[in-house]
């Protein structure tokens, strides 16, 4: 699947390869936004699975459908599951990649668990590969560790443009493990109008102003 960023899908060899599992390590609060954003292209607009356990929402925010609008996506195609534990969370992903009709998979895990240990992701892999459907999961104050991932990514935040008016997002993403090809480092600004990613303007980036309008009323999906 092309991101639309053309130095990164160059690296990947033409785009994220679906049917696999890829690892999203957050360095900040918008790594979650990055592995969303993923799980759409991924999706190719099926439905799209979204497992976390129940702290992550008070943890790391909770999702705001308006929003989700607003980065391209349709919120009557997510499907949001919320676990008790970590283990739970596995659990359901499995199950999730034994059922048709899944588009993409994003299993979201804060810390070390345990359970997710190599012969975990060795069958999330496993799974992916045999059900077709790309799995990504999103660590949130983690540390690599041995895995079946195909690619891992470190992702944190940058700033936005200065002419833009809205304030598009950009991640700063690095891809430290890719098992088919080369790595690198990509300032990647996502597009909702046309859902992709594209290369980000590195000149002259600020913060957007407090009082600049959070979205442009024309651009806004019916939810």
């Amino acid at each position: 699947m092309s991101l639309g960023h053309p130095q990164a899908d160059a690296v990947l060899g033409g785009g994220l390869r679906s049917g696999a599992l890829h690892e999203i390590f957050a360095q900040d609060w918008s790594a979650g936004g990055f592995a969303v954003l993923l799980a759409l292209l991924t999706a190719d607009k099926r439905p799209f699975f979204w497992v976390r356990p129940d702290y992550e929402a008070m943890e790391y925010g909770a999702l705001s459908a308006n929003g989700f609008a607003e980065l391209g996506g349709d919120p009557r195609q997510l499907i949001l599951v919320r676990a008790r534990n970590a283990a739970d969370t596995l659990s359901a992903a499995n199950d999730i990649l034994g059922c048709p009709h899944v588009g993409a998979l994003l299993v979201e895990m804060e810390g070390m668990p345990k359970c997710l240990d190599l012969v975990a992701s060795r069958r999330l892999a496993f799974a992916a590969g045999e059900s077709g459907v790309t799995v990504l999961v999103l660590r949130n104050g983690a540390h690599a560790e041995p895995s079946a991932a195909l690619t891992r990514w470190q992702v944190a935040s940058a700033s936005s443009q200065a002419d833009d008016d809205w304030g598009n997002p950009i991640f700063d993403a690095r891809l430290t493990r890719h098992r088919l090809g080369g790595l690198g480092n990509f300032l990647m600004q996502w597009n909702p109008q046309h859902a992709c990613f594209e290369t980000a303007n590195i000149g002259a980036v600020v913060c957007a102003p407090a009082d600049r309008p959070a979205y442009p009323q024309e651009w806004r999906h019916a939810v």
